[in-house]
């Protein structure tokens, strides 16, 4: 038997996120730097006929029917642009929250194409695995990049990937799934401009400065559809040593930003003392797993 090819699959974090007008397909233009968490689920690929999936891990019963989760629907999508595609029995080990505005689901199906790539041949580089990615949802051609940079559009544009600092956080859950769609269906702020992020600094203290000045606009939609989020955000400004604070994607996730890995530590051990029904946990913003 062959061994397991092996991916992870990080948790992509909005540091900004910007509504910049609708689409005339109805979708909403978007703006986001994301960077990736040292936080991940992890994906196994064994190689054989077919392509299978089984979910174990700590949110594994909260991922819903098997025919729908986005690792086969990448399979399907990459599939259709190349013959005689090889795959075989996924595994995922789900540790990320779902439906937690953290792109675990986009990460899980970068991480199957990837794996795909390997099990093939398929460069890195390869058209067909970013059109895959596209056709597969939103998030997913950004974390199949895996990089720190700003996504534009509905997530098909991509910048070139920035080198930032790294960035200790903590990232928290209060444990309530939050559909994407539900936020935009409250969303009734007023496009902002369209004057795209440029001169990403490469300092921590430029990097505050910076987001203290670039937010995410979806997050009164969020509190809208889960009030709770407005707890978590007051629960997190509250920490000692802590720099920013701030909802991620579409919600209910949230982080906050520390000057150094202890502060972080040591906040997610107050605040998961404190809440004790919230995932909490501690990480490095921009370095990826």
């Amino acid at each position: 038997m062959r061994e397991p090819l092996v991916e992870k699959a990080p948790a992509k974090i909005n540091l900004t996120l910007r509504v910049l007008g609708r689409r005339e397909d109805g979708y909403h233009e978007l703006e986001s730097l994301v960077v990736f968490a040292d936080l991940f689920d992890k994906l196994d690929l064994e190689p054989g006929e077919g392509a299978t999936l089984d979910i174990a891990g700590p949110f594994a019963q909260a991922c819903g029917p098997r025919a729908d989760n986005l690792v086969l629907k990448a399979v399907a999508a990459l599939g259709h642009r190349m013959e005689r595609l090889e795959a075989g029995h996924f595994h995922l080990e789900k540790n990320l929250p779902v439906a937690a505005g953290i792109g675990g689901g986009s990460a899980d199906a970068a991480a199957a194409l990837r794996l795909l790539a390997r099990r093939n041949g398929i460069a890195a580089d390869d058209p067909r695995l970013y059109g895959a990615a596209l056709a597969t949802g939103a998030d997913v051609p950004v974390c199949l990049l895996s990089k720190p940079c700003v996504m534009r559009g509905v997530g098909d544009l991509l910048s070139e990937p920035y080198t930032l600092p790294p960035l200790p956080g903590l990232l928290v859950n209060p444990g309530v799934p939050l559909a994407t769609r539900d936020v935009f269906a409250k969303y009734s702020g007023t496009p902002s401009n369209k004057k795209y992020i440029t001169n990403v600094p490469a300092t921590f203290d430029g990097m505050i400065g910076f987001l203290s000045n670039n937010g995410n606009d979806l997050t009164q939609a969020a509190i809208a559809c889960a009030p709770v989020i407005s707890e978590v955000l007051i629960a997190l400004r509250a920490l000692p040593a802590v720099q920013l604070v701030r909802m991620s994607g579409s919600g209910p996730t949230c982080f906050a930003l520390f000057r150094s890995a202890g502060e972080a530590q040591a906040a997610a051990r107050r605040l998961q003392a404190e809440n004790k029904s919230w995932w909490v946990r501690a990480t490095v913003l921009g370095k990826g797993p």
